[in-house]
């Protein structure tokens, strides 16, 4: 999800860092949002997404990422594609190069003949040398309640017939732990007509909180999963869809004062690369605060 659907002059970092006194206001603000009862999120096992997986330390969209993830206590986030041959695999980009060295469009790739004979993990180091993408049908049984796998669908409604085939075989993964998003608002549309039970979510790059509303509204699905700048994701942003009954995460934050950022603001989870990293910063930092 990285960078699609964002200007390029703001795609290589979310504007000026926040400085030690503006984590101190965020906090103040998710406080006084907690003593009002408002929706009051802060970064924790449910709250942070792995990206791709746990991929600040394993190779992207791969079991390896996807159980380093859940081992860790993180729900997870994967995209997926259609091979030639009618099977569902775990890929961000819409060729294979950048991370196999095989010049191929995913979509016009055999997965017996390719892509599960693909390196997709030795760019990232020695050690993952062989691994593969992932079978949906691998991925699914890593689900578990109490924090969601966010499947991505990456290409056209054609895929969704044998995602709920998938789905269908297996008993690991459910509503109460898994969800779908697409930059695709037809993929969307279908994908909560074909799993009504299941939480859709539309993804964008920028775009104005009552714009998302009335297409969320269109849709028929249950929220906004949006590319986090603090100038445009604020608290109000977020109260507006909140008002209208939808709900509002974000992507992608690697730096823990753009994470509490988009928390104080009223978001509901954060996607990103270093979830464990993440946490672990933001639970030292509390420690000091309580010393």
């Amino acid at each position: 999800m990285f960078n699609e659907g964002i200007p390029k002059e703001k795609q290589i970092d979310k504007g000026k860092n926040l400085d030690m006194k503006s984590i101190v206001k965020i906090l103040i603000i998710a406080g006084a949002c907690a003593a009002t009862g408002a929706h009051a999120a802060h970064p924790a096992y449910d709250t942070l997404i792995a990206h791709r997986g746990e991929s600040f330390d394993a190779p992207e969209n791969t079991l390896v990422a996807y159980r380093m993830a859940v081992e860790r206590g993180f729900g997870f986030e994967c995209d997926v594609y259609l091979s030639s041959d009618g099977r569902v695999f775990s890929f961000h980009d819409r060729n294979l190069k950048r991370t196999t060295g095989i010049d191929m469009d995913c979509c016009d790739a055999s997965w017996e003949e390719v892509v599960s004979k693909v390196d997709a993990g030795a760019w990232k180091g020695e050690k993952w040398r062989g691994v593969r993408p992932a079978l949906l049908e691998e991925i699914l049984p890593l689900a578990r309640d109490g924090r969601y796998i966010y499947l991505e669908v990456k290409t056209g409604c054609e895929i969704i017939p044998y995602i709920k085939k998938a789905i269908d075989a297996q008993n690991a993964a459910s509503a109460a732990n898994m969800l779908f998003i697409s930059f695709s608002e037809d993929v969307c549309k279908r994908l909560k007509e074909t799993f009504p039970d299941y939480k859709v979510f539309l993804l964008a790059g920028e775009i104005d909180a009552g714009e998302a509303v009335a297409k969320l509204r269109t849709l028929g699905i249950d929220g906004l999963d949006v590319w986090f700048d603090a100038n445009t994701v604020t608290g109000e942003y977020a109260q507006t869809l909140r008002d209208a009954g939808f709900e509002l995460h974000v992507w992608t934050c690697d730096r823990l004062e753009h994470t509490l950022a988009a928390f104080a603001a009223g978001a509901q989870s954060v996607t990103t690369n270093c979830a464990q990293k993440q946490l672990d910063e933001y639970l030292k930092r509390g420690e000091r605060q309580t010393d």
